[in-house]
């Protein structure tokens, strides 16, 4: 039965304040900006910056509940408990989510409700289910001495969380953190807010003691670098732009030299072979990548590298699927396609588009960018460009595909390689020892290898953990090793008789 989602968003009230120690404070900070709803420009509510004092009020708090022992002492059976009730908790308001994310961000209603009632939960589970598998090692010395290794968690971690997954984003960086026993301080985007303060909410009703998980909203410049700065954070887990990124590193070496996880942007390839006997597959994969969540995807395959051989037949399909796709309304439930996040984000892509024209590619489809009252942005596939172009180089962030083409192996490895990002990279072949060169030839930390066919629901590998490359970033954040690195290793050398 279709839900009247309109009618549903006019009742969210909206409460974008600091959530700390388990309850909403105003900021200490007196200017304010206004969160708008991407799909009409109009506003939703005002938002303070934030303050610096904020944090320090977080963290303080964060690091008195760490010491007493409330939640990094408590068994770890005892915590996978309480993140599974979460989970539990996240599918029962899963519409509330998503009718936050898509006000907030423009995601379509129905992909917002996948988000909130299958991925968010999902990776809480997963994470539960890790809370008691760190193991250490033991070392062999001699029968009077045992040498071993423990996990211990790190303390008070900061997380900060980019907008286009806003409920998936914060549990990415929660789940793995608590489940180590860790405290948080979570700054979200100021672009999406309200999705991590209802999080922090249920965290509270399924157990997680008060104080444990806060939540700063506000702005980068206030909050985000009041967290980089602050001296008693211990760990900083980053999602973001890599230029944002590089500055966090330079805050946070100035201040205690916390350890970083950072995941910065890509500029992802699919790079075809001429074996490959079903392009409609490969152009279905492209477009869905492509086009995913209006590009707003760090790993999204927005560089098609196809061999000589198809590419003239693969590019035909691939214009035919994308020139479908036009932004619509992301209350209505046959919405696939939504708007841009935000103003700058449809200026930041129209420019992309205006450049790569200057620059001399040839735009086999020229998507439609609305102007004002509406953040939509139609799809834009370039044709004929060079490795040098900034439409080739940079990390767009919108529903821009650019296509190289290919005769060698090893052209397809240099075009692959050819930008200074390192996430992700899907190669299609039917030819199992090219697939094995090539994915250990390609600098990205995710390897996607394909065939033919459609991809399985859960088959992306995302509860495998993997460390982004280059400018990408650095350190796990998923599966087992994701709860490492929220962890500290300690070596512990008893001797006796």
């Amino acid at each position: 039965m279709s839900m009247n989602w309109r009618e549903r968003a006019a009742s969210i009230r909206w409460d974008i304040r600091a959530f700390i120690d388990g309850r909403y404070r105003n900021s200490n900070a007196t200017e304010c900006f206004e969160n708008i709803d991407p799909a009409t420009e109009a506003p939703l509510c005002s938002v303070a910056v934030g303050h610096a004092t904020d944090v320090d009020e977080a963290v303080v708090v964060a690091r008195r509940r760490f010491s007493d022992g409330c939640w990094s002492e408590l068994l770890p059976q005892r915590r996978a408990d309480v993140l599974r009730k979460l989970a539990d908790l996240i599918v029962v308001h899963k519409e509330q989510f998503a009718l936050f994310d898509t006000l907030e961000m423009g995601k379509p209603i129905q992909s917002a409700l996948y988000d909130a009632g299958i991925v968010a939960p999902g990776l809480l589970r997963s994470c539960a289910g890790l809370a008691d598998k760190l193991f250490g090692a033991t070392a062999p010395l001699n029968p009077r001495t045992l040498a071993f290794n423990a996990y211990q968690p790190r303390g008070v971690v900061a997380a900060i969380t980019p907008w286009n997954f806003p409920v998936v984003n914060a549990v990415v960086k929660i789940a793995p953190a608590l489940a180590a026993g860790n405290t948080v301080v979570l700054k979200p985007s100021e672009l999406s807010s309200g999705s991590a303060l209802k999080l922090a909410e249920l965290a509270l009703e399924a157990g997680v003691p008060e104080g444990v998980l806060n939540v700063v909203p506000g702005l980068g410049s206030t909050v985000g670098s009041a967290l980089a700065r602050h001296p008693g954070v211990d760990l900083l887990s980053f999602t973001g732009s890599t230029m944002t990124g590089r500055k966090i590193m330079e805050l946070s070496a100035r201040s205690n030299g916390k350890p970083l996880l950072l995941e910065c942007g890509g500029k992802s390839p699919q790079v075809v072979f001429d074996d490959i006997d079903d392009l409609n597959a490969v152009a279905q994969a492209t477009v869905q990548s492509v086009l995913w969540n209006q590009g707003q995807v760090c790993s999204a395959h927005t560089r098609l590298i196809v061999h000589n051989a198809v590419k003239a037949s693969l590019l035909e399909k691939v214009v035919q699927l994308a020139r479908h796709y036009k932004p619509g309304d992301p209350l209505s439930e046959q919405t696939l396609f939504g708007p841009m996040a935000s103003p700058g984000q449809r200026d930041r892509v129209k420019s992309y588009v205006e450049q790569g024209l200057s620059d001399g590619a040839e735009a086999v489809l020229k998507g439609e960018i609305q102007e004002r009252r509406g953040c939509n942005v139609s799809p834009t596939i370039f044709d004929r460009v060079d490795a040098r172009m900034s439409i080739v180089r940079d990390e767009i962030f919108g529903p821009v595909l650019c296509i190289q083409e290919f005769r060698t192996d090893q052209e397809a490895i240099a075009l692959a390689n050819g930008t200074d990002y390192g996430l992700a990279a899907t190669v299609w072949t039917r030819d199992i020892a090219r697939a094995r060169r090539m994915a250990f030839a390609i600098n990205a930390g995710a390897i996607f290898l394909r065939t033919s066919g459609k991809e399985e629901e859960g088959d992306t590998g995302l509860l495998l953990g993997h460390e982004p490359q280059k400018a990408s970033g650095f350190g796990a954040e998923l599966g087992i090793e994701g709860v490492r690195s929220y962890s500290t290793l300690k070596a512990i050398n008893w001797c006796g008789n």
